[in-house]
């Protein structure tokens, strides 16, 4: 079993009969949700419904027999699961790396519990290892990037595919943001984002995650938020 595998294994012990499920987007979630469809087709959990996050992981669901829902169907989701690209000792989080920042953090602020499953390799002291994805409307994307490189120690660029800007599930664009030394303070960079017309959401989950199951070496070690 791999860190990733074994994350999604511990993830699974925090489900139970007749829950409704955030499922989150990415590689480690993918076995959360191969192994949540596992104990459904045995019969060891029963009614519980999925509220996926993207197309991709509606997709692999529907694929397991898993039943579907939407947000918009329930007042609280009893959990979601969901991975993450750094993490950092306050459990604050950088996601969207995915594509799927925006429908993951409307799902995950339905839910009672939120619990993040990654291997090791993504603990960070610091947030901004690597790059931040932001969501922006296609209408001005070059206009948006531009002003993200104002930002203090910010360098953006619109993010490609294949010659093409690269395109969410909700039809809108993504810009990459690097920071030299991390950045220095996620609330206040959040804050400024949320403020600029043009961008939908940023990848900084902040004060979020109540659970973090981190696949190590030694075994799975669970953290949570004081």
């Amino acid at each position: 079993m791999n860190l990733k595998e074994q994350a999604a294994r511990q993830a699974l012990s925090y489900v139970k009969s007749g829950m409704v499920l955030g499922l989150g987007t990415g590689s480690t979630v993918k076995y959360f949700v191969e192994m949540l469809g596992e104990e459904l087709k045995a019969g060891r959990l029963k009614n519980v419904v999925g509220v996926p996050t993207s197309k991709s992981t509606a997709d692999l669901a529907e694929s397991l027999h898993i039943a579907l829902a939407s947000v918009d169907d329930y007042e609280a989701l009893d959990l979601a699961v969901d991975g993450a690209d750094e993490v950092d000792p306050k459990l604050n989080l950088i996601k969207g790396l995915g594509k799927a920042l925006l429908r993951e953090k409307i799902v995950e602020i339905h839910a009672k519990h939120f619990v993040v499953v990654v291997d090791e390799s993504k603990m960070v002291q610091k947030l901004g290892r690597g790059p931040l994805p932001v969501e922006i409307v296609p209408f001005g994307a070059k206009a948006h990037v531009r002003w993200l490189n104002t930002l203090p120690g910010c360098k953006a660029e619109l993010w490609m595919e294949d010659g093409k800007p690269a395109m969410t599930d909700n039809g809108n664009n993504l810009a990459r943001c690097t920071f030299a030394g991390g950045i220095d303070d996620v609330h206040i960079l959040a804050s400024e984002l949320a403020q600029w017309p043009g961008i939908v959401e940023h990848g900084l989950f902040l004060d979020m995650a109540q659970t973090v199951i981190v696949g190590t070496e030694q075994g799975a070690v669970v953290m949570k938020r004081k």
